[in-house]
């Protein structure tokens, strides 16, 4: 497929028209922002739920780390099957698991079905990315691939923002269970994928024999374990940026709850933009560049991010850091999906970025042990530092394949 060909005549290339090229991405972003929407509602009534099961903050916070325990195993369960027998089928079968678990988890009767839940949806999570990535980037031309790689990663950031504008209209009125009840709503978009998207035409050509996966993982462990690095480290700097910045907030500058919300909100915005831009950026300049220049602006705006004492210049540091860390995560989809063989796309990209989030989960409790010892902001700086200094170099050293075709094995 010709970077310089339209739109248009390059989605109907690949016997894909422009339509359902939108529809497979509206889909996709849709999927991704509903499995955000669905993880961060429970960030958000940990001490509710805390009090109706009588179990410790720690206890239901732990609910979360079953959740990216389990991750990888639905990346591996979902990206063979996608691999194997297409990926729209398992998208909706991933949809509608995390979806009921969801649902499911509203009704739970005590902790033990609490944490038992919530550790099946994190199954469900990690399907979702590899599956709704890899039919996303393969229906789309290859010119547009990193701008809308940007758009379709920030459907994390807007699943986000919508959980916390549920907290803040239905949690006050009707508690944390009815948060739950909403997050089973993604299920009619299984309706919507059955209606307007289309099979992906790559793996309908390439069409993998279960001896052909396992066989293109053998000849490629090489590349899958540099990609499992470079999404560790992508998850460190977003860990490593984002956890404990509204405790330094609260705690380190003495602002109010409902000032940091709105100044999470404010970068939140800035995580949106920065997807979009870089993922732009890394279709003129390329993928690893446009990586490595956010994650080295990042860390020249580390003492904006966290020494003023005026609120405007905190926000402005805060917006600026995550428009950087949030612009490198923008390229990540067409960046893996470029760099994963074809025959095991939708398995490679998505065990690789669940296995990244695994070895990255322990990030906060790292840098709130520091934290104890020298203080939140001397923690956040040094973490910030190294992870965004290792993430620029490991995104260097890796190899790319920008404006590859996705439609060959």
């Amino acid at each position: 497929m010709s970077n310089g060909a339209p739109a248009a005549s390059a989605a109907a290339l690949d016997g894909i028209s422009t339509s359902e090229a939108v529809h497979t991405l509206v889909a996709s972003f849709l999927g991704w922002t509903l499995d955000a929407f669905d993880f961060f509602v429970l960030v958000f009534v940990l001490p509710a739920i805390a009090g109706d099961f009588h179990r410790s903050v720690a206890d239901i916070a732990f609910t979360i780390t079953a959740t990216l325990a389990l991750r990888p195993v639905g990346a591996l369960v979902f990206g063979w099957l996608a691999d194997r027998y297409g990926r729209r089928r398992p998208l909706m079968a991933d949809v509608i698991l995390y979806s009921l678990i969801e649902f499911a988890s509203g009704l739970a009767p005590s902790y033990g079905w609490f944490l038992f839940l919530r550790a099946i949806y994190g199954i469900g999570m990690g399907g979702e990315w590899g599956v709704g990535a890899s039919i996303a980037m393969e229906a789309i031309p290859a010119r547009w691939r990193g701008l809308l790689s940007g758009m379709l990663q920030e459907g994390y950031a807007v699943g986000y923002l919508l959980a916390a504008s549920a907290y803040f209209f239905v949690f006050p009125r009707f508690g944390w269970r009815p948060m739950f009840f909403i997050g089973g709503a993604p299920a009619l978009l299984t309706l919507y994928i059955r209606a307007k998207v289309p099979e992906s035409r790559a793996w309908e050509r390439i069409r993998p024999a279960a001896g052909a996966i396992w066989t293109a993982i053998r000849r490629n462990f090489g590349l899958f374990a540099y990609l499992v690095l470079l999404m560790t480290m992508m998850n460190l700097i977003s860990h490593g940026t984002q956890d404990l910045y509204p405790t330094f907030l609260e705690k380190g500058r003495g602002l109010a709850p409902r000032t940091v919300a709105v100044i999470a909100v404010i970068y939140n915005v800035g995580a949106l933009i920065g997807g979009l831009v870089f993922g732009w950026l890394s279709d003129r300049i390329g993928r690893r560049q446009a990586m490595a220049a956010a994650a080295l602006i990042g860390l020249m705006v580390v003492p904006l991010w966290i020494y003023p004492r005026s609120i405007v210049m905190l926000t402005a540091g805060a917006f600026l850091m995550q428009l950087m860390v949030q612009g490198a995560w923008g390229v990540i989809p067409a960046h893996l999906a470029e760099l994963s063989p074809g025959a095991v796309r939708g398995l490679f990209s998505g065990l690789a970025y669940q296995l990244g989030v695994l070895f990255a989960a322990n990030a906060a409790y790292v840098e709130a042990i520091v934290a104890q010892h020298l203080g939140y902001a001397t923690a956040l700086v040094l973490v910030a530092s190294a992870v965004l200094s290792l993430d620029a170099i490991v995104v260097v050293l890796g190899g790319e394949r920008k404006g590859s075709d996705l439609h060959t094995a």
